[in-house]
């Protein structure tokens, strides 16, 4: 597998809703490849979470690196939200020189896979929380820019 490239607006791959993937394949998928490269062009672009989709690839996965060791997850799904939200500044990989304030949940509940298979789930919070919350909106198709005031984007990136 060659260094990924990731994709930017307006690649139509990052407005489709991802494919949930099929647990029993994992192995067949090149999944560990899959992360291992993600995660490697998620680092030379200096971001923090990449999504499948902004590859190129319309499939549930992401890769997030908040904690020690980078966190990745198949078919990702947030389970829980807290009430108290916070506004906090946003970029996307896949929107260069855009930044902007989005409110999220402070504290997030998701459950998914490992790339063994196994069912995991985790109490998130803070940065990580925020992360996982972007990484899932594009699975969905949904961008960081969708859900900010559009006065209070910073940037070059004309909506």
């Amino acid at each position: 597998m060659q260094n990924l490239t990731i994709v930017t607006l307006p690649n139509a791959v990052l407005r489709q809703k991802a494919k949930t993937i099929n647990i029993k394949d994992i192995g067949k998928l090149g999944l560990k490849e899959l992360a291992r490269k993600m995660i490697i062009a998620m680092r030379q672009a200096k971001g923090i979470g990449l999504a499948a989709p902004q590859i190129g690839k319309s499939i549930r996965f992401i890769v997030v690196e908040v904690l020690p060791e980078p966190l990745v997850l198949i078919n990702p799904v947030i389970t829980h939200s807290s009430f108290a939200k916070e506004l906090g500044q946003e970029g996307c990989l896949s929107i260069p020189g855009q930044w902007g304030f989005v409110k999220r949940a402070i504290k997030v509940d998701v459950e998914g896979y490992t790339l063994e298979g196994k069912k995991t789930k985790l109490n998130t919070e803070g940065l990580l929380a925020r992360v996982i919350q972007h990484e899932v909106d594009h699975l969905d198709g949904v961008l960081f820019i969708d859900k900010v005031d559009k006065s209070q984007l910073l940037g070059g990136y004309k909506l």
